[in-house]
C-alpha cells in the first residue's frame, strides 16, 4: 500500500502536531460548523471533548515528572522556572490594569488579552529546550527542565491572573487545575513502569486535543491574530529571553539555557479556554487568545532556535565539569511538539 508520510509532514511545521490539528479543527468550525451535531456519537465528542483529554494529558505528564533532582538542577530549573512565571506575572500586573478580563475590541491590536499575553509567557516549550540543551548545553542543563515542567497547565496563569488584580477562581478550581498533574507525579515516582507506561501517551494526546480546540473556534473572528500572533511570539523571545539570559548566566551558565527557554509550549494554546470554562469572565478572551498562544508556538519555535545558536557561538558552549550529576534524571516531556 502507499505510504503517505503524514506524520513527518506535520512534524516540520513548527509545534505541528499541536498547530496543524488546530487549524484543521478551525477551518471545519469556520466553514461547515454543523459537522459535530450532524454526526454527534463519537464523532461529535472529538468536537467537544478538549478539557477531558486534557485532563488525561496532565495526568500522563506528570508521570513524567521525576521527584530526584540534584541540586544543580534545582538551581538551574529553579532560577529559570521563576524567572519565567516572575515575567508572565509583571506583564499580568501591568496588562491586567490596562486591559482588564476583556479583549481588546479592535484596531490593530483588536484580540489581544491579558489572558492571552500570560498564556504565552508562562509556559517553557519542553521538547524544544531539551532538544537545544542537548545539541549546545550539558545533560544535567537538559535536566533542569525537570523542573521547569512544573509551568505545565492552567495552574500558574490563574494565579497570575489573580495576582494581577483580575477576577480570582476559588480555591477548589485552583486544586483542580493542578491535581491531575500531581496525581501523575505521584503515580510515576511511585512506579517506575506507570511512568513509562502513561509517558508514552503524552504526545499521541496532543493532537486530539488540539483538534477539539482548534473546533471552537472561528476564523472569520480571529484573521487578523496573523500578524498580532508574530509580535506576540517575538515579543516572547525578546521579554522573556533576555532576563532568562542573566538568570543563566548568574547560576553559573552561559546564557544559552536562558535564551532556549525563550519559548511557548505547544500545549499552552490550551490554557485559554481552560480558564474561561474555570470563570465566565474570561470567556470573551479565550477565543483569540487560542489562536494568539498557538502563534506564538509557531514563532518562537522558529526564532529561539537560531538565537540559541548565535548565544552559543558567541558567550561559548557550557563545559562539562564531570561532576556526578552530569548525568541526571530528564523528564521526557513532548509537551511543545
Amino acid at each position: 500500500m502507499v505510504q503517505i508520510p503524514i506524520k513527518r509532514g506535520m512534524e516540520r511545521v513548527p509545534g505541528g502536531m499541536m498547530v496543524v490539528p488546530l487549524l484543521l479543527g478551525a477551518l471545519i468550525a469556520t466553514f461547515f460548523p454543523g459537522t459535530p451535531k450532524f454526526f454527534g456519537s463519537f464523532t461529535g465528542a472529538l468536537f467537544s471533548g478538549s478539557l477531558t483529554i486534557l485532563a488525561v494529558f496532565y495526568v500522563c505528564m506528570g508521570a513524567s515528572i521525576d521527584f530526584k533532582a540534584t541540586p544543580y538542577i534545582v538551581k538551574k530549573g529553579g532560577t529559570l522556572f521563576a524567572v519565567k512565571v516572575g515575567v508572565a506575572m509583571l506583564l499580568g500586573v501591568v496588562f491586567g490594569k490596562l486591559l482588564g478580563e476583556g479583549p481588546v475590541a479592535a484596531g490593530a491590536f483588536a484580540g489581544l488579552s491579558t489572558l492571552a499575553i500570560v498564556a504565552a509567557m508562562n509556559d517553557t516549550n519542553g521538547g524544544l529546550y531539551m532538544a537545544l540543551m542537548g545539541q549546545y548545553g550539558r545533560p544535567r542543563d537538559v535536566g533542569a527542565y525537570t523542573i521547569m515542567s512544573l509551568e505545565s497547565g492552567p495552574f500558574l496563569t490563574m494565579v497570575t491572573l489573580g495576582v494581577a488584580g483580575l477576577s480570582a477562581f476559588p480555591w477548589q478550581t485552583l486544586v483542580g487545575a493542578i491535581l491531575p498533574l500531581m496525581i501523575g507525579m505521584i503515580l510515576g515516582n511511585l512506579d517506575r513502569e506507570m511512568r513509562a507506561f502513561l509517558s508514552k501517551a503524552i504526545p499521541v494526546l496532543i493532537p486530539f486535543f488540539a483538534f477539539a480546540l482548534g473546533a471552537g473556534l472561528d476564523l472569520s473572528k480571529v484573521w487578523h491574530a496573523g500578524l498580532l500572533g508574530l509580535l506576540m511570539g517575538v515579543g516572547v523571545v525578546v521579554v522573556t529571553g533576555i532576563p532568562l539570559f542573566f538568570a543563566d548566566r548568574l547560576t553559573g551558565g552561559t546564557g544559552v539555557a536562558g535564551v532556549a527557554a525563550a519559548s511557548t509550549a505547544g500545549n499552552a494554546a490550551a490554557v485559554p479556554a481552560i480558564v474561561a470554562s474555570a470563570n465566565p469572565a474570561y470567556a470573551d478572551a479565550a477565543p483569540a487568545a487560542t489562536v494568539l498562544v498557538a502563534a506564538c508556538v509557531v514563532v518562537t519555535a522558529v526564532a529561539v532556535p537560531v538565537l540559541t545558536a548565535w548565544t552559543a557561538k558567541t558567550f561559548g558552549r557550557p563545559a562539562g565539569d564531570g561532576s556526578e550529576d552530569e548525568d541526571a534524571p530528564v523528564a521526557s516531556s513532548a509537551k511543545g511538539h
